[in-house]
């Protein structure tokens, strides 16, 4: 008996250029897009809660899809209840999504109030969905420094992409064209919460400095100066030419450069 096919729903937004803020497909949500069409391939379904007028969508559908669902629903509204809908009335396996939408909220709460609304299991991070079967789900978790976490997880489950999951495939101008964006009705949620609230840019946090305790002129010059001394160093001497290079390439695994 051939296994039933999965079925798969990728959450997409609309993303922000970081140079020049136009609108764009999402970097996350597109590599949501790219592990769902390697697992179920045209089973995919890919949704946006937003307009149909967004010209940034076909993007995704650049990318292979035939179709993309639009819950159609004005700038402002809650995109929480009706994305809640559309998954209780469906016999989806698998929900991915980014893990921070890159315009709007951005807070990045959208998949966890999802898993604790469904009561299904949230796997954060996700890089890798390596098989799926008998209502369990094998799946690799990415972790700071390169790390890689296999984790079993029972079916249905809801997962945020990392950006160590596959790079998006590139997005074809025929395709985009040719597919379509199916707008369905939805009944619009105002949200309280971002009308009363007041956005801004995001900016990285800035780095606390070390506060040197000194007294003179001299003192505070010599600490403001001073050389950090790094505590996990090794020094190879008198080594052979297989051990060093196995040495630098576990410095370079631990730094991330090589996974």
């Amino acid at each position: 008996m051939q296994p039933k096919p999965l079925t798969i729903v990728s959450l997409v937004s609309i993303g922000c250029h970081p140079s020049s803020g136009r609108p764009r497909r999402a970097e996350q949500d597109a590599r949501a897009v790219e592990l769902g069409l390697r697992l179920a391939g045209d089973n995919l379904q890919v949704v946006h809660a937003g307009s149909v007028e967004e010209e940034a969508l076909r993007a995704y559908l650049g990318m292979g899809l035939s179709e993309l669902s639009v819950l159609e629903q004005p700038a402002g509204a809650d995109a929480l209840p009706v994305l809640l809908d559309y998954l209780r009335g469906s016999e989806v396996q698998i929900v991915l999504s980014g893990s921070q939408a890159e315009t709007g909220e951005g807070s990045g709460m959208l998949p966890y109030l999802l898993a604790e609304q469904l009561g299904w299991p949230l796997v954060v991070g996700l890089a890798e969905v390596e098989k799926v079967e008998n209502g369990l789900a094998q799946v690799l978790q990415a972790l700071p420094r390169g790390q890689r976490r296999r984790l079993q997880v029972r079916v249905p489950f809801l997962a945020s992409v990392d950006n160590a999951a596959p790079t998006a495939r590139q997005s074809a101008f025929g395709p985009a064209r040719r597919g379509q964006l199916r707008a369905e009705d939805v009944q619009v949620v105002d949200d309280s919460l971002l009308a009363s609230a007041q956005l801004q840019p995001a900016r990285p946090r800035p780095k606390r400095l070390k506060v040197i305790k000194a007294k003179t002129g001299a003192e505070r010059m010599k600490a403001a100066t001073a050389k950090a001394a790094g505590g996990g160093g090794q020094v190879l001497k008198d080594v052979s030419a297989q051990d060093g290079a196995e040495a630098i390439f576990k410095l370079l695994l631990e730094e991330g450069v090589v996974r």
